[in-house]
């Protein structure tokens, strides 16, 4: 098995440490440990391994699924990769743009990956596009809804479809929802559709808990069996501390979730004024806290941009070579608010002396 730097966090590596403000989060401002409870009790392990049985209860439930068809992990990116373990062997479909590891893992794991560009104007999923890429061998097709870097999310009918020709192809539709609980008005979880849909997510991005590593996977008896056969080899029980307080957190969902919903809009709204007065596109976001922009003229491309800008006003930005779009860059606005507004200062300060 090889897999290829991750192209994101090796750039976040490289510069973040070390700049002031960090204008490329992917998540929603953490939120103060002091809001919870924070004593779990002995360290010991999560006893099953799987997870507490009444809280996978909860989150099944809440995605159509019962507490043996729900694992907990840590964080989503270990969901994705046993997802991808219990069901890649041959041919996957990735929509993009989208989050490395969602494109890198199943081509580590042996497959062959077909990706399915959605359309840039609107930034918009075609679902026959993605059925014209299923082929008899397809493990599994992969969506990340809401998007990362774009901020678009993908309506139901869209992704009902979509679902509707894996099923009858016999292949896996696995959606990473980690930003779906910050839309207004969240469509069902993948998981819910049936048999061949899975669902993983997790508090870090929704919730601002992103400390916690705390996530969950949901999807048939067969699928989370064998997820839960090789979690046995990679971190065998979720984080104590990350269950303990992702279930306050997921029982406080509805205070919590618009509390971050409401910031998310107010910042959404300073970005948008922010690019309209400086004449710049992006992907017009309706959730989540990400957008995808389009590189200022007179820069080689996003890293270029990136880089100078980091350099000059210790501002950090993700350059969209890292989700294959030179020509773009992500940012991130779900950081506090005073942080926004000064990171937005540096960046119009740095346009100002390139134009």
């Amino acid at each position: 098995m090889q897999i290829p730097p991750f192209a994101l966090e090796r750039w976040f590596e490289e510069v973040e440490y070390d700049a002031d403000i960090m204008l490329a989060e992917s998540g929603i401002r953490p939120l103060d440990a002091s809001r919870f409870d924070t004593d779990p009790g002995r360290l010991g392990y999560v006893v099953p391994t799987a997870g507490a049985p009444e809280f996978r209860a909860a989150i099944g439930d809440h995605h159509g699924r019962s507490a043996e068809e729900t694992l907990f992990t840590c964080g989503t990116q270990e969901a994705n990769l046993l997802a991808f373990l219990a069901v890649v062997e041959n041919h996957t479909v990735v929509v993009t743009p989208t989050y490395g590891s969602l494109t890198s893992l199943p081509a580590s794991l042996g497959a062959t990956v077909t990706e399915v560009p959605v359309e840039e104007d609107g930034w918009t999923l075609d679902a026959d596009a993605v059925t014209e890429a299923l082929r008899p061998d397809t493990d599994c097709v992969v969506i990340n809804n809401p998007n990362n870097p774009t901020g678009r999310y993908h309506d139901e009918a869209t992704i009902r479809a979509i679902y509707e020709a894996c099923a009858d192809n016999g292949t896996y539709l696995l959606c990473d929802e980690v930003y779906r609980l910050l839309a207004d008005e969240p469509i069902p979880p993948v998981a819910s559709f049936g048999r061949y849909g899975v669902s993983t997510a997790g508090v870090s991005k929704s919730f601002g808990l992103e400390g916690l590593r705390f996530g969950w996977l949901c999807a048939a008896p067969e699928v989370v069996a064998a997820a839960t056969n090789w979690k046995d080899y990679t971190t065998i029980a979720p984080p104590v501390f990350g269950q303990h307080v992702a279930e306050q957190a997921f029982e406080r969902r509805e205070e919590l979730l618009e509390e971050n919903r409401d910031l998310a809009a107010d910042h959404r709204a300073l970005v948008a004024e922010f690019l309209d007065e400086r004449g710049l596109a992006w992907s017009d976001p309706d959730c989540g806290v990400n957008a995808f922009v389009e590189v200022p003229e007179g820069f080689a491309g996003g890293e270029s941009f990136c880089r100078g800008l980091v350099e000059e006003e210790s501002v950090v930005l993700a350059p969209g070579e890292a989700f294959g779009y030179p020509d773009r860059f992500r940012i991130g606005y779900g950081l506090p608010t005073a942080e926004l507004e000064e990171g937005l200062g540096r960046v119009a300060a740095f346009l100002d002396r390139h134009r």
